[in-house]
């Protein structure tokens, strides 16, 4: 099982598919680097290196209570490129995995990306403050604390519901909902509720405003996760260089139509 060795002495796992230019992608909240296997082929059969690795205390990674941050995920994912001497690297991230690239890419990165894609990404802040008062609700985010600590099994069957959209009449399949529970139940409980913190209540703006690199924000305006207008609507606004790309009616779940129309537009985008 491919593994590299954090600083912190925590083992993470890493899958790839193909040669060429890589790219590295980092999961949402609860998941892992299974809910990459669509890309992993089509981005490969497409000529690129793609790599996807799990978050510390998710899927096959090192099962940690400690180091669960946005600053320490976005050192596992220097490591990670840094062990495997990636240069020229795409950096793809969705939900928390779009704050840990951005992150990686405004602070860590040392000249190693060309480019930034987020879907459905927690940046600038999701968590309702002073100075953020458009944000949601800190008890959005004790809420969730709660569902996971009392009993998460249900609660991640109860989250696939509006994750995909199903909720709002979205044709999702009962073996994609049970997915994201099964990746879900992979992760450590310690690490599912201390994540809750560090996707909600980081604060990504001046990660976004230090960014030198192109950066494309796909977002759907169905997102009941990561609401659109709270984030990539606001991301868009802080960074040099920056494309924004709204999906009609697209939930915060990479699935289906959705996940079609991203492969196509980040293809295209890639290679422009």
């Amino acid at each position: 099982m491919p593994t590299i060795t954090t600083p912190d002495g925590v083992e993470i796992y890493y899958t790839e598919a193909g040669t060429g230019r890589p790219i590295v992608l980092s999961h949402g909240w609860p998941l892992s680097s299974d809910a990459w296997q669509v890309e992993l082929k089509v981005y490969s059969d497409a000529g690129y290196r793609v790599i996807a690795h799990d978050r510390r205390g998710h899927g096959r990674s090192e099962k940690t209570a400690n180091g669960h941050d946005m600053d320490t995920y976005a050192r596992d994912l220097a490591a990670l490129i840094e062990s495997l001497d990636l240069h020229d690297v795409v950096v793809m991230g969705h939900s928390t995995g779009g704050g840990e690239v951005v992150k990686y890419a405004a602070r860590y990165a040392d000249g190693r990306v060309s480019k930034v894609v987020t879907f459905g990404a927690v940046p600038p802040l999701m968590a309702k403050t002073d100075t953020n008062p458009d944000g949601l609700p800190i008890e959005v985010f004790d809420g969730i604390r709660a569902g996971v600590l009392a009993d998460r099994s249900q609660f991640y069957q109860d989250l696939s519901e509006s994750f995909f959209g199903a909720n709002h009449g979205r044709a999702v399949s009962q073996g994609d909902k049970d997915d994201f529970w099964r990746q879900g139940m992979l992760v450590n409980l310690v690490a599912a509720y201390d994540c809750v913190k560090a996707f909600s209540e980081t604060d990504f703006t001046e990660d976004l405003e230090a960014l030198e690199v192109p950066i494309l924000l796909c977002h759907g305006d169905d997102d009941q996760i990561v609401p659109i207008d709270g984030a990539a609507k606001k991301s868009i606004t802080l960074v040099k260089d920056g494309t924004l790309k709204v999906y009609e009616g697209a939930p915060h779940g990479i699935q289906g139509d959705y996940q079609l129309a991203l492969h196509r537009d980040v293809l295209a985008w890639l290679a422009g």
